[in-house]
Protein backbone atom coordinates (compact mmCIF):
# COMPACT_ATOMS: atom_id res chain seq x y z
CA UNK A 1 0.00 0.00 0.00
CA UNK A 2 1.20 3.91 -1.23
CA UNK A 3 2.00 5.76 2.27
CA UNK A 4 0.67 9.10 2.21
CA UNK A 5 3.34 11.67 1.88
CA UNK A 6 3.82 14.40 4.46
CA UNK A 7 6.47 17.02 2.34
CA UNK A 8 7.36 17.73 -0.99
CA UNK A 9 10.40 15.13 -1.50
CA UNK A 10 8.65 13.06 0.15
CA UNK A 11 5.60 13.34 -1.94
CA UNK A 12 7.86 12.83 -5.18
CA UNK A 13 8.97 9.69 -3.47
CA UNK A 14 5.79 8.45 -2.78
CA UNK A 15 4.85 9.37 -6.20
CA UNK A 16 7.63 7.03 -7.65
CA UNK A 17 6.89 4.76 -5.27
CA UNK A 18 3.10 4.17 -6.48
CA UNK A 19 4.27 4.24 -10.32
CA UNK A 20 6.10 0.91 -9.78
CA UNK A 21 3.49 -2.00 -10.76
CA UNK A 22 2.86 -3.35 -7.20
CA UNK A 23 1.39 0.02 -6.42
CA UNK A 24 -0.46 -0.11 -9.38
CA UNK A 25 -4.37 -1.96 -9.53
CA UNK A 26 -4.01 -4.64 -11.83
CA UNK A 27 -6.83 -4.38 -14.15
CA UNK A 28 -7.00 -8.02 -13.71
CA UNK A 29 -8.51 -7.61 -10.21
CA UNK A 30 -10.34 -4.30 -10.54
CA UNK A 31 -13.96 -4.94 -10.09
CA UNK A 32 -16.01 -5.15 -13.58
CA UNK A 33 -19.68 -4.87 -14.12
CA UNK A 34 -21.36 -7.17 -16.30
CA UNK A 35 -23.26 -5.94 -18.96
CA UNK A 36 -25.82 -7.80 -20.55
CA UNK A 37 -28.42 -6.76 -23.86
CA UNK A 38 -31.53 -6.20 -22.85
CA UNK A 39 -33.82 -7.76 -25.59
CA UNK A 40 -37.06 -4.61 -24.91
CA UNK A 41 -34.53 -1.85 -26.04
CA UNK A 42 -30.94 -3.39 -27.81
CA UNK A 43 -29.04 -1.77 -25.32
CA UNK A 44 -26.77 -2.76 -22.43
CA UNK A 45 -27.46 -3.11 -19.14
CA UNK A 46 -25.76 -3.51 -15.50
CA UNK A 47 -27.11 -7.51 -14.69
CA UNK A 48 -26.64 -6.34 -10.94
CA UNK A 49 -27.25 -2.78 -10.65
CA UNK A 50 -26.63 -3.07 -6.99
CA UNK A 51 -23.55 -4.34 -5.26
CA UNK A 52 -24.32 -7.38 -3.66
CA UNK A 53 -27.70 -6.77 -4.10
CA UNK A 54 -29.44 -10.33 -4.85
CA UNK A 55 -30.40 -10.73 -8.43
CA UNK A 56 -33.56 -13.52 -9.58
CA UNK A 57 -32.19 -14.98 -13.57
CA UNK A 58 -35.68 -16.99 -14.36
CA UNK A 59 -35.10 -19.32 -17.33
CA UNK A 60 -38.71 -19.14 -19.53
CA UNK A 61 -37.97 -22.45 -22.10
CA UNK A 62 -40.64 -22.24 -24.52
CA UNK A 63 -40.20 -26.60 -24.87
CA UNK A 64 -37.50 -29.04 -24.13
CA UNK A 65 -36.17 -28.83 -27.62
CA UNK A 66 -32.49 -27.46 -28.64
CA UNK A 67 -33.62 -24.21 -28.73
CA UNK A 68 -34.71 -24.57 -25.14
CA UNK A 69 -31.81 -26.00 -23.48
CA UNK A 70 -30.19 -23.00 -24.94
CA UNK A 71 -32.05 -21.00 -22.82
CA UNK A 72 -31.16 -23.09 -19.69
CA UNK A 73 -28.01 -22.71 -20.77
CA UNK A 74 -27.88 -18.84 -21.49
CA UNK A 75 -29.35 -18.76 -17.96
CA UNK A 76 -26.94 -20.91 -16.28
CA UNK A 77 -24.00 -19.08 -17.22
CA UNK A 78 -25.40 -15.80 -16.65
CA UNK A 79 -25.74 -17.24 -13.02
CA UNK A 80 -22.33 -18.31 -13.14
CA UNK A 81 -20.50 -15.01 -14.15
CA UNK A 82 -22.70 -13.14 -11.29
CA UNK A 83 -21.35 -15.49 -9.04
CA UNK A 84 -17.96 -15.15 -9.92
CA UNK A 85 -18.22 -11.27 -10.02
CA UNK A 86 -19.49 -11.64 -6.26
CA UNK A 87 -23.37 -11.42 -6.68
CA UNK A 88 -25.89 -13.54 -4.50
CA UNK A 89 -28.11 -15.01 -7.37
CA UNK A 90 -31.80 -17.11 -7.63
CA UNK A 91 -32.49 -19.58 -10.02
CA UNK A 92 -35.65 -20.56 -11.32
CA UNK A 93 -37.49 -22.29 -13.81
CA UNK A 94 -40.29 -20.74 -15.32
CA UNK A 95 -41.72 -23.73 -17.95
CA UNK A 96 -45.27 -24.27 -18.42
CA UNK A 97 -45.33 -28.28 -17.61
CA UNK A 98 -42.43 -30.48 -18.47
CA UNK A 99 -40.39 -29.36 -15.26
CA UNK A 100 -39.00 -33.02 -14.22
CA UNK A 101 -37.85 -33.44 -17.94
CA UNK A 102 -36.33 -30.09 -18.28
CA UNK A 103 -34.48 -30.59 -15.10
CA UNK A 104 -33.05 -33.84 -16.62
CA UNK A 105 -32.43 -32.30 -19.43
CA UNK A 106 -30.55 -29.24 -17.42
CA UNK A 107 -28.77 -31.57 -15.29
CA UNK A 108 -27.23 -34.31 -18.25
CA UNK A 109 -26.02 -30.52 -20.06
CA UNK A 110 -23.65 -29.55 -16.83
CA UNK A 111 -26.80 -27.00 -15.73
CA UNK A 112 -26.92 -26.30 -12.26
CA UNK A 113 -30.74 -27.01 -10.57
CA UNK A 114 -33.33 -24.23 -10.86
CA UNK A 115 -36.26 -23.63 -8.06
CA UNK A 116 -39.69 -23.56 -9.53
CA UNK A 117 -40.92 -19.85 -10.36
CA UNK A 118 -43.68 -18.52 -10.77
CA UNK A 119 -43.23 -14.85 -11.23
CA UNK A 120 -43.51 -13.32 -8.45
CA UNK A 121 -41.17 -11.14 -6.07
CA UNK A 122 -38.89 -13.06 -3.67
CA UNK A 123 -36.78 -11.94 -1.50
CA UNK A 124 -35.90 -8.73 -1.86
CA UNK A 125 -33.98 -9.16 -4.93
CA UNK A 126 -32.69 -5.40 -6.57
CA UNK A 127 -32.83 -6.97 -10.44
CA UNK A 128 -34.62 -9.47 -11.86
CA UNK A 129 -33.31 -11.40 -15.50
CA UNK A 130 -35.82 -13.48 -17.37
CA UNK A 131 -34.10 -15.79 -20.49
CA UNK A 132 -35.99 -16.16 -22.77
CA UNK A 133 -36.71 -17.21 -26.47
CA UNK A 134 -36.01 -14.90 -29.43
CA UNK A 135 -39.09 -12.92 -30.04
CA UNK A 136 -40.62 -13.49 -26.75
CA UNK A 137 -42.60 -9.78 -25.52
CA UNK A 138 -43.11 -10.97 -21.69
CA UNK A 139 -42.49 -11.25 -19.25
CA UNK A 140 -42.05 -7.48 -18.23
CA UNK A 141 -38.65 -6.60 -17.15
CA UNK A 142 -34.95 -7.25 -18.49
CA UNK A 143 -35.08 -9.85 -21.22
CA UNK A 144 -31.99 -11.91 -21.85
CA UNK A 145 -32.95 -12.60 -25.56
CA UNK A 146 -31.59 -16.26 -26.71
CA UNK A 147 -31.77 -16.93 -30.62
CA UNK A 148 -32.76 -20.63 -31.72
CA UNK A 149 -30.97 -23.93 -32.40
CA UNK A 150 -31.29 -25.54 -35.56
CA UNK A 151 -30.61 -28.92 -34.78
CA UNK A 152 -29.11 -31.28 -37.27
CA UNK A 153 -26.96 -34.00 -36.05
CA UNK A 154 -28.10 -37.62 -36.53
CA UNK A 155 -30.34 -38.97 -33.48
CA UNK A 156 -32.00 -36.35 -30.50
CA UNK A 157 -30.42 -33.68 -28.89
CA UNK A 158 -30.45 -35.84 -25.69
CA UNK A 159 -28.62 -38.71 -27.49
CA UNK A 160 -25.54 -36.90 -28.04
CA UNK A 161 -22.23 -36.07 -26.00
CA UNK A 162 -23.93 -33.15 -23.47
CA UNK A 163 -20.47 -32.17 -23.00
CA UNK A 164 -19.87 -31.57 -26.56
CA UNK A 165 -23.28 -30.22 -27.30
CA UNK A 166 -22.72 -27.82 -24.49
CA UNK A 167 -19.15 -26.58 -25.78
CA UNK A 168 -20.67 -26.46 -29.64
CA UNK A 169 -23.71 -24.31 -27.82
CA UNK A 170 -21.02 -21.78 -26.41
CA UNK A 171 -18.91 -21.61 -29.39
CA UNK A 172 -22.00 -19.46 -30.89
CA UNK A 173 -22.96 -15.98 -29.80
CA UNK A 174 -26.05 -16.37 -27.57
CA UNK A 175 -28.08 -13.87 -29.93
CA UNK A 176 -26.70 -15.35 -33.11
CA UNK A 177 -28.88 -18.43 -34.84
CA UNK A 178 -27.11 -22.05 -33.84
CA UNK A 179 -26.54 -24.64 -36.07
CA UNK A 180 -25.73 -28.10 -34.61
CA UNK A 181 -24.95 -30.93 -37.13
CA UNK A 182 -22.81 -33.58 -36.63
CA UNK A 183 -19.71 -32.20 -37.97
CA UNK A 184 -20.09 -29.47 -35.28
CA UNK A 185 -19.99 -31.72 -31.74
CA UNK A 186 -17.29 -34.00 -33.80
CA UNK A 187 -15.31 -30.78 -33.36
CA UNK A 188 -16.46 -29.85 -29.94
CA UNK A 189 -15.72 -33.63 -28.63
CA UNK A 190 -12.34 -33.41 -30.02
CA UNK A 191 -11.45 -29.87 -28.63
CA UNK A 192 -12.93 -31.77 -25.04
CA UNK A 193 -10.27 -34.23 -25.22
CA UNK A 194 -7.75 -32.23 -25.93
CA UNK A 195 -7.80 -30.15 -23.63
CA UNK A 196 -8.84 -32.43 -21.17
CA UNK A 197 -5.69 -34.12 -21.84
CA UNK A 198 -3.52 -31.04 -21.76
CA UNK A 199 -5.13 -29.75 -18.21
CA UNK A 200 -4.21 -33.41 -16.57
CA UNK A 201 -0.66 -33.18 -17.95
CA UNK A 202 -0.72 -29.30 -17.05
CA UNK A 203 -1.55 -30.15 -13.36
CA UNK A 204 1.76 -31.76 -13.61
CA UNK A 205 3.73 -29.29 -13.25
CA UNK A 206 4.25 -26.56 -10.63
CA UNK A 207 1.71 -24.46 -10.19
CA UNK A 208 1.72 -20.51 -11.46
CA UNK A 209 -1.23 -17.69 -11.17
CA UNK A 210 -3.31 -16.86 -14.50
CA UNK A 211 -1.04 -14.64 -15.68
CA UNK A 212 -3.04 -10.84 -14.98
CA UNK A 213 -3.78 -9.84 -18.74
CA UNK A 214 -5.13 -13.49 -19.56
CA UNK A 215 -7.20 -12.77 -16.57
CA UNK A 216 -8.65 -9.22 -17.48
CA UNK A 217 -9.02 -10.58 -21.48
CA UNK A 218 -11.15 -13.67 -19.95
CA UNK A 219 -13.29 -11.26 -17.70
CA UNK A 220 -13.47 -8.86 -20.57
CA UNK A 221 -14.96 -11.53 -22.74
CA UNK A 222 -17.91 -12.53 -20.04
CA UNK A 223 -18.41 -9.03 -18.73
CA UNK A 224 -19.25 -7.90 -22.44
CA UNK A 225 -22.84 -9.86 -23.01
CA UNK A 226 -21.37 -12.96 -21.79
CA UNK A 227 -19.04 -13.23 -24.72
CA UNK A 228 -18.57 -17.10 -24.93
CA UNK A 229 -16.43 -17.48 -27.92
CA UNK A 230 -14.17 -14.80 -27.16
CA UNK A 231 -13.67 -16.64 -23.82
CA UNK A 232 -13.20 -19.45 -25.99
CA UNK A 233 -10.48 -17.74 -27.88
CA UNK A 234 -8.99 -16.83 -25.37
CA UNK A 235 -7.80 -20.29 -24.09
CA UNK A 236 -7.14 -21.43 -27.93
CA UNK A 237 -4.16 -18.65 -27.48
CA UNK A 238 -3.43 -19.48 -24.11
CA UNK A 239 -2.93 -23.05 -25.17
CA UNK A 240 -0.75 -21.84 -28.16
CA UNK A 241 1.16 -19.21 -26.19
CA UNK A 242 4.66 -21.11 -25.92
CA UNK A 243 5.88 -18.10 -23.57
CA UNK A 244 3.19 -19.37 -21.04
CA UNK A 245 4.78 -22.07 -17.97
CA UNK A 246 2.23 -25.03 -18.19
CA UNK A 247 1.68 -24.21 -14.53
CA UNK A 248 0.04 -20.83 -15.72
CA UNK A 249 -2.03 -22.82 -18.28
CA UNK A 250 -4.03 -25.17 -16.01
CA UNK A 251 -4.92 -22.14 -13.83
CA UNK A 252 -6.09 -20.31 -16.53
CA UNK A 253 -8.22 -23.33 -18.01
CA UNK A 254 -9.69 -23.76 -14.07
CA UNK A 255 -10.60 -20.32 -13.59
CA UNK A 256 -12.29 -19.86 -17.23
CA UNK A 257 -14.04 -23.44 -16.81
CA UNK A 258 -16.07 -21.72 -13.45
CA UNK A 259 -17.99 -20.00 -16.16
CA UNK A 260 -17.74 -22.98 -19.13
CA UNK A 261 -18.69 -25.62 -17.14
CA UNK A 262 -17.10 -28.04 -19.39
CA UNK A 263 -15.59 -30.45 -16.58
CA UNK A 264 -11.97 -29.63 -18.23
CA UNK A 265 -10.12 -30.96 -14.94
CA UNK A 266 -11.93 -34.24 -15.35
CA UNK A 267 -9.10 -36.22 -16.43
CA UNK A 268 -7.03 -34.96 -13.21
CA UNK A 269 -4.61 -37.86 -11.62
CA UNK A 270 -5.78 -40.40 -14.62
CA UNK A 271 -2.84 -42.29 -16.10
CA UNK A 272 -1.05 -40.36 -19.04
Amino acid sequence: MCAAPTGGAAQATARKACEIPACARSRAYARLVLRITDARTGELVDAAPARRGLTRVEAHPQGLDPTGLRVLLAADLLLRALELGGTPVWALLAAEGRHAELRAAADALGIRPFEDGDGAAGLGEAQVLHVVEEGRTEPDGVRVAVAPVTWSAPGAPEEADQAALRLALLTHPRNAPAVIDADALDRAADTLRRWRGAVADWARRPSRPVPDEVRAELRAAWEDDLDTAAVLGALRAVEADPGLPDGARFETYAYADRLLGLDLARDLGHPA
